[in-house]
């Protein structure tokens, strides 16, 4: 640090001596992703040795209602379900077959930090024509799912759902359907590169046009949502799918009078959030993020992009309608409950549930006490300022814009065994979807245990969560294309 007399003068004493202190402070030495504190740890959890082997190869062709999308999914949309138990081995061969990089990154699961897909923080990227054998114990029972980490191809359709079931859980249910949920446009209307591109370039001042509810090539104005605290989304989709099925030829699901169905939903969009209902039907939220929670009936869902909902429902005598209402967007995804013969309600029905005001959010959930983290104070604070706008597009955390190139340049330090928490604060005029990798926190005031969770314009969320994984661990925005642009942070273990 050079400081001329001048430049002395002008900060004063007191000032210089914390520069001066500052410059003098080593810079903290992180655990390694490859490094004796990840592999020790993941040999510390055992596991039951029992293995569930997969391939996973992209690219593949989408049939949207007859029209065929080019796209790069994971063999179809979604991928084949990926199932096993708590404490098996999942060994993965990701096989590269498109024109550029990719990874897989393991969405909400405490894996070692060497298998969690996020180039260049945890591995190099797999080019095109290689591979990659992701291999780890899976340490806890859930829902969760998978999905790239390299620029937006989320939003190509490379997503599957991944559930480790809980060898201890008492069936309660008569059937068990997997429901995800999306935004589509890739093939259709853009792909999701010429998308970034678009939004990179800033909305500027739209002078009140931002209240106009309006498409302008690829971007949508004016998607407004109360439940979400104001502008919705900015991505114009024209599908939105369940299970890969447009509302034009919807997913079916079958069952009989009186059977009481788990529904495991995901939330894979890219820039939506979805209001999820089943017509005639009310809905029992029984799991968030994989972990349980206190049951609370609703009659629908906010779900925000990566966050999972388990639910309950005893299935009536008919045929209803399973809506994901694009939350703000004026469109739905669109599904079908049969349980009898008789005909098929229309894809615009109206759906009671969805007026009513038993909406269900994780503000209004409490983590049973099997999965409550144990009273502590907390041994370090972290802050963490969601920044920037759409006028601009400079979305960051703390004012900063994530550097791919150094992305440890903004780490936040941890320690292995402290009680930390984080205080997340939305300064912008903007929701988001806040994920942390590798670690499940706990809302305060004894709420849900989540790894993703909705934060509104102007709110702070308070989480707290043990360090327990060592590693280097991405935290961002899951819009897809906030993350891109800059709102990504990474917390890291220091050695």
């Amino acid at each position: 640090m050079l400081l001329t007399r001048r430049g002395v003068l002008g900060l004063g004493l007191g000032a210089v001596a914390a520069a001066v202190l500052a410059s003098c402070t080593p810079a903290p030495q992180w655990v390694t992703p490859t490094g004796a504190a990840v592999s020790g740890t993941e040999k510390n959890r055992g596991g039951t040795g029992r293995v569930t082997t997969v391939d996973l190869t992209a690219p593949t062709t989408l049939d949207l209602a007859g029209t065929a999308a080019a796209t790069w999914a994971f063999g179809g949309i979604p991928a084949p379900v990926i199932r096993l138990t708590a404490g098996d081995t999942l060994k993965a061969t990701v096989r590269n077959q498109l024109d550029a990089d990719t990874s897989v990154h393991w969405h909400g699961l405490a894996l070692r930090n060497d298998m969690d897909g996020v180039p260049p923080v945890t591995q190099a990227p797999i080019a095109p024509g290689g591979q990659f054998a992701y291999e780890f114990v899976t340490p806890h029972p859930g829902t969760y799912w998978f999905h790239p980490h390299v620029g937006p191809q989320l939003d190509h359709g490379l997503y599957g759902a991944l559930i480790i079931d809980d060898p201890d859980e008492k069936v309660t249910w008569d059937d068990e359907w997997v429901l995800i949920l999306d935004d589509w446009l890739d093939g259709v209307t853009a792909t999701p590169d010429q998308v970034l591109t678009d939004l990179s370039k800033g909305m500027g001042d739209m002078g009140g046009m931002g209240d106009m509810f309006m498409r302008m090539g690829n971007l949508l104005m004016g998607a407004t949502s109360d439940l979400l605290g104001g502008d919705a989304g900015d991505v114009y989709y024209p599908h939105y799918l369940i299970n890969g099925k447009p509302k034009a030829d919807p997913a079916q699901f079958t069952g009989t009078p009186g059977a009481r169905v788990r529904i495991r939903v995901i939330n894979a969009g890219s820039d939506t959030a979805f209001r999820f209902a089943i017509g005639g039907h009310t809905l029992t939220i029984t799991h968030t993020d994989g972990f349980p929670v206190d049951p609370v009936e609703v009659d629908s869902v906010l779900i925000g992009m990566g966050e999972r909902y388990d639910l309950q429902v005893t299935l009536d005598d008919g045929v209803f309608p399973v809506v994901a209402d694009a939350e703000g967007k004026q469109d739905r995804a669109f599904a079908l409950v049969r349980t009898a013969a008789g005909t098929a309600p229309a894809s615009d029905v109206p759906v009671a549930e969805l007026g009513t005001g038993r909406v269900g959010t994780a503000a209004g959930l409490s983590a049973t006490a099997s999965v409550t983290l144990h009273q502590a104070s907390p041994d370090r604070v972290v802050h963490l300022a969601l920044t920037g706008g759409m006028e601009a597009y400079d979305w960051g955390i703390n004012g900063r814009r994530f550097d791919m190139n150094d992305p440890l340049r903004d780490a936040h330090a941890v320690s292995m065994g402290e009680r930390v928490q984080l205080r997340i604060r939305n300064d912008t005029e903007m929701w988001h979807p806040f994920h942390l990798h590798g670690h499940t926190y706990q809302h305060a005031n004894g709420g849900p245990r989540k790894d993703t969770s909705i934060i509104l314009p102007g709110q702070t969320l308070t989480v707290d969560f043990d360090a327990d994984n060592p590693g280097q661990w991405v935290a961002h925005c899951h819009n897809i294309y906030h993350a891109e642009t800059g709102m990504t942070t990474v917390l890291g273990y220091q050695s």
